[in-house]
C-alpha cells in the first residue's frame, strides 16, 4: 500500500489502513476491521515466520494480546509447552495465566481463543505476577508498524498500559523482545506519530518476511501523570499499584 502521508494523525493512519484492507478484501472474520486489530489472510503464515525466530524458540513465558489474528500464536505457545500470559479485556480483570501443563491438550484450542481463555485461565494478582518472574517475549497485535519499531494499535491504549504495568513490576524492560504479526500492507514506510507512553517493537512478522526494527527506547513504567481518571477508575490493578506506590518509603 502507499505509505501514509507525513503529518497524518494516528486516527487518520488507522482509518486509511482499515479502509485499504477492506477495499482489497484482505481481512478475514471478524469483519469489518474498523476499530479492530485486523485479522487477515495469511496470518497463519505470519505466525509461522515468527516461530522461526530465536526469540520465539528461546522463550519460556510469553505474553500475547487477546485479539483474533494472534490466536495461532497463542495456540502454538501452548502446544510447545510455553506459559502463556494474556491480558483480560480492557485489563479489567488484570492478567490471565494459562499453563499448558495444567490443562488437557484437548483444551488448548479453546484456551487460545478470545471466547475461552478467561474461563480456562487463572486470574493473576500483583503478587502472582511477581512470582512468575520475567517475561521472555511479548507478542502484540497492530494496525500499523514500520521498520523503526513504531506501532499503532486500535487506539484504546491498552497494549501500552499492559506493558507499563509489567514494566512497573520489573517483569519486562528494554531487553524484552516485542514482536507483532501483521499483513504486509500494514507495514508503512513513513514514521508514525508516537506519544511518550508508546512502546516500540523489535520484530515484525508478515506472511512473507521478518523485519528487524531499529527502535528507540521504551517507557520504564506507568506514566502516572498521563494516566486518565477513567482508566484508573475502571482497572483495579492500576489502583492497587498506585496505592503501593504511595505507601512505599
Amino acid at each position: 500500500m502507499h505509505p501514509p502521508d507525513s503529518g497524518l494523525s494516528k486516527k487518520a493512519i488507522r482509518e486509511r489502513i482499515w479502509r485499504f484492507l477492506e477495499e482489497k478484501d484482505i481481512p478475514i472474520f471478524p469483519r469489518p476491521v474498523y476499530g479492530r486489530i485486523p485479522s487477515f489472510k495469511g496470518q497463519d503464515k505470519a505466525a509461522e515466520n515468527l516461530f522461526s525466530t530465536s526469540e520465539w524458540r528461546n522463550a519460556r513465558i510469553i505474553k500475547v494480546n487477546p485479539d483474533a489474528p494472534q490466536q495461532p500464536v497463542r495456540l502454538r505457545a501452548l502446544e510447545e509447552g510455553k506459559t502463556l500470559i494474556i491480558a483480560s479485556p480492557r485489563l479489567r480483570s488484570g492478567f490471565v495465566l494459562i499453563d499448558p501443563k495444567l490443562i488437557p491438550k484437548s483444551m488448548y484450542r479453546t484456551a487460545s481463543r478470545i471466547s475461552g481463555f478467561m474461563s480456562i485461565g487463572r486470574k493473576l494478582g500483583i503478587n502472582d505476577l511477581q512470582r512468575i518472574g520475567r517475561i521472555d517475549l511479548i507478542v502484540e497485535g497492530s494496525v500499523a508498524v514500520n521498520k523503526y519499531g513504531e506501532r499503532l494499535g486500535k487506539g484504546e491504549g491498552y497494549g501500552e498500559l499492559e506493558y507499563a504495568v509489567l514494566a512497573e513490576l520489573g517483569l519486562v524492560g528494554e531487553e524484552t523482545p516485542i514482536a507483532t504479526t501483521v499483513h504486509d500492507s500494514q507495514v508503512v514506510e513513513d514514521r508514525l506519530p508516537q506519544d511518550p507512553w508508546d512502546v516500540p517493537i523489535d520484530i515484525i512478522a508478515t506472511p512473507t518476511r521478518i523485519i528487524r526494527c531499529n527502535r528507540g527506547p521504551r517507557p520504564r513504567g506507568i506514566l502516572w501523570d498521563k494516566l486518565s481518571k477513567d482508566k484508573l477508575d475502571e482497572i483495579p490493578l492500576l489502583r492497587e499499584l498506585l496505592a503501593r506506590k504511595r505507601e512505599a518509603p
